[in-house]
């Protein structure tokens, strides 16, 4: 597994059985994202969003005292098949491995203001209307870990998976006991897990069906 060092922002490889503690970046991909290719050679904009967005992963990774996070923009070589073919396969398993899940909502500022969805304060409403939820790949990852944590835009903490379950359960349709990991995914169908995925959508139609792989895989992941 490759992992980005938090204070160098290097990269560094490492065998599955001496994986050090780590952080892992939940998002979803905007402009200017910054590759395996574009970080080893250093060619990306310091000031692009998809830069900007690493650095400050790293930087609360770092005042959480993790020394490792992993973030799929860079830590995959997407341009190996072999490569990118294990990481899909094994990306339900990084991010249930991991210490702790920073979820990055990029279109929640810390002001806005939109229309107020019945129950739900404003900030509650920028929240359950994130982009986020609405993306295939994030589904896996906002499941599988035990410790999640939401940022806004700026890096401002939001809540973690607990705190927000209510407002996560309104977005997603997930039911609380799975989001706050009380039981495995075992205790549901594959009919539900695949209701759960089913207003979600990937830029590629093929992503679609790979993002499903971790929830339909690992039922019983969790125990």
């Amino acid at each position: 597994m490759r992992l980005l060092n938090t204070q160098t922002l290097r990269l560094e490889d490492f065998a599955s059985d001496a994986l050090p503690p780590y952080a892992i970046l939940s998002h979803t991909w905007g402009n200017a994202e910054v590759s395996f290719q574009s970080l080893e050679s250093g060619n990306y904009a310091s000031q692009g969003n998809g830069y900007l967005k690493i650095r400050g992963c790293c930087k609360t990774a770092l005042l959480d005292g993790f020394e490792y996070v992993w973030v799929d923009t860079c830590c995959i070589n997407k341009e190996s098949s072999a490569e990118l073919s294990e990481a899909i396969n094994s990306m339900y398993r990084w991010y249930s491995d991991s210490d702790v899940c920073y979820v990055y909502l990029s279109d929640v500022p810390r002001d806005r203001t939109i229309p107020i969805v019945e129950g739900f304060s404003a900030r509650e409403t920028s929240i359950v209307k994130s982009r986020y939820f609405t993306r295939s790949w994030t589904l896996q990852e906002l499941i599988a870990p035990q410790s999640v944590i939401f940022f806004d835009k700026d890096w401002h903490e939001l809540g973690t998976k607990a705190s927000l379950s209510r407002l996560i359960t309104y977005a997603t349709g997930i039911q609380t006991e799975m989001i706050l990991n009380m039981v495995g995914l075992n205790a549901f169908s594959v009919a539900q897990r695949m209701a759960w995925a089913s207003k979600r959508y990937a830029s590629r139609e093929e992503d679609v069906a790979y993002s499903l792989i971790g929830i339909s895989e690992h039922a019983d992941a969790l125990w």
